[in-house]
């Protein structure tokens, strides 16, 4: 704390101490409200719609955060802020003889509640005429000099509250997640899926290709891992009977922090019995095209300067054929290491960090193929050394029933048609296994054999999808940052 921070908190101390010399409890147990800002607000308009002469209203009761002071001599204007908005709050000397001088002992940041009627001054700004008032919470801490729109980014994401306090970009983001997750939930609830909650730690940090979180349980003395993915638990549940289960809850994966990407994210998974990945797709557009009439009220949404349309349907592009499309390279020709590798470097694409064949091809993939994916789209039927977890076509057993969607050159979604051949799933987890011992740096998939004991009891044919939510978000919002619609993301320590 700076030697300026430091007296401006020890002047707020001093206050603090006179408000309770007057007998003040400056942090109260409660408070009624009996309007908040907004209703108040709506309330005055209906009053003004009435016809009245003067229009006012009875007398309302609001709480909120003063963000503004501004003396008149026998009079005073503050701004108040709560949840839903801003009004004008006018103390005068005369309704608060016993009051007024207390104003003296407040400042930028505290909490208060305010009784009176509204009223429009002659600026035309509706006003709460304040009867009453009550302190409601002493701040210690002023707000930072430029809170009018805090625009440091290290300080907006380490110090969301002084954030949200300030900008109402940050907030506007924080009320359309929750609209979003609260639209998805309705969504699937709407087509008779049920939701449930699957463990977070896990024995076995399976379910997709992907480095753990480790973590040690002392009572049971064994490692435990932070899930990577809900989806081996999920279908466990499709085994016993659920036939349409889905969940939405953070996963946990030890990578890289970029625009797309924070190591805690959250995702939604499905899993429907008697469904395939076509049924999957369709689902996709229905539901990312009902969120955009329900939160946004169209399907056209602007991001990164460019018009998104997702009104279905989306067009289906076969992944080899794009890939030979945007590269020239036929992958299902070069289908070892090295041959991809070479061609690979031939046409510009740095091949340095990936080992696998199947993370050469996802390479690729990121490369060449997803910048040209602008309007909604999905990608269509994938190498299966890339789908540990999908089942193959039935015409090509070197491709599985897998798509993922993509918006603005990002991937939103990853779903199958689920592999329910146990003996099958078996090998591919063996396989996976050999391929994480030979390349230990390279993401895979891990053998759970609990899960192998679930499929072997049966599990019925079955659609699966991921859809990350943080990506929704960013679309919707028209953030190119995970982290400006993340509340609190991780960050390097200071």
């Amino acid at each position: 704390m700076s030697e300026l921070e430091s007296e401006l908190v020890r002047r707020r101390l001093t206050k603090l101490d006179k408000l309770r010399a007057r007998g003040i409890d400056p942090y109260p147990h409660r408070y009624r409200r009996s309007h908040t800002v907004r209703q108040a607000l709506d309330l005055f308009v209906s009053s003004e719609q009435s016809g009245a002469c003067e229009p006012t209203t009875d007398t309302v009761s609001v709480g909120g955060r003063i963000i503004v002071f501004r003396g008149m001599g026998r009079a005073t204007f503050a701004d108040l802020v709560d949840g839903s908005g801003r009004v004008q709050l006018l103390f005068r000397r005369n309704n608060l003889p016993d009051l007024y001088d207390l104003l003296a002992d407040l400042d930028i940041g505290d909490w208060l509640g305010a009784t009176g009627p509204l009223f429009r001054t002659r600026t035309g700004e509706i006003t709460v005429e304040v009867r009453k008032f009550t302190v409601l919470s002493k701040a210690i801490r002023p707000l930072p000099e430029k809170f009018h729109g805090l625009v440091d980014v290290e300080s907006r994401y380490r110090q969301r509250y002084l954030d949200l306090i300030s900008n109402e970009e940050s907030r506007r983001v924080a009320v359309l997640r929750s609209r979003i997750v609260s639209g998805v939930r309705r969504f699937m609830e709407s087509r008779d899926f049920i939701e449930v909650e699957t463990p977070t730690l896990v024995p076995v940090a399976a379910g997709a290709t992907a480095h753990p979180f480790e973590t040690h349980h002392r009572a049971l003395d064994r490692k435990l891992y932070l899930r990577v993915a809900h989806e081996l638990y999920l279908k466990r549940l499709v085994v016993g009977g659920l036939e349409k289960v889905f969940e939405i809850g953070k996963v946990f994966r030890n990578e890289g922090i970029d625009l797309m990407h924070n190591p805690e994210f959250t995702m939604l998974e499905s899993y429907e019995a008697f469904a395939d990945y076509n049924d999957v797709m369709s689902m996709v557009e229905d539901l990312v095209y009902s969120l955009t009439a329900e939160v946004l009220g169209s399907p056209v949404v602007e991001y990164d300067g460019r018009s998104i349309d997702f009104t279905p349907p989306w067009p289906r592009l076969d992944l080899c054929a794009q890939i030979r499309e945007h590269s020239g390279i036929d992958i299902l020709a070069l289908n070892d290491i090295e041959p991809l590798k070479a061609a690979m470097k031939s046409v510009g694409v740095e091949v340095s960090q990936q080992r696998s064949w199947g993370g050469l091809v996802d390479k690729l993939v990121s490369a060449r193929v997803e910048p040209n994916l602008i309007q909604p789209s999905f990608l269509v039927d994938y190498p299966v050394e890339m789908s540990p977890l999908a089942k193959r076509r039935t015409d090509d057993s070197r491709l599985v029933e897998r798509f993922e969607g993509f918006v603005a050159g990002g991937e939103i979604c990853n779903a199958f048609t689920e592999l329910n051949d146990p003996v099958d799933q078996r090998a591919r987890f063996e396989e996976q296994e050999a391929l994480r011992d030979r390349f230990h740096d390279e993401e895979m998939d891990r053998m759970d054999e609990d899960f192998l004991v679930a499929v072997e009891h049966g599990m019925p044919p079955t659609g699966g999808l991921g859809i990350g939510i943080d990506r929704l978000v960013m679309l919707f919002s028209g953030h190119p940052s995970i982290r400006e619609v993340v509340l609190f993301p991780q960050l390097r320590s200071r």
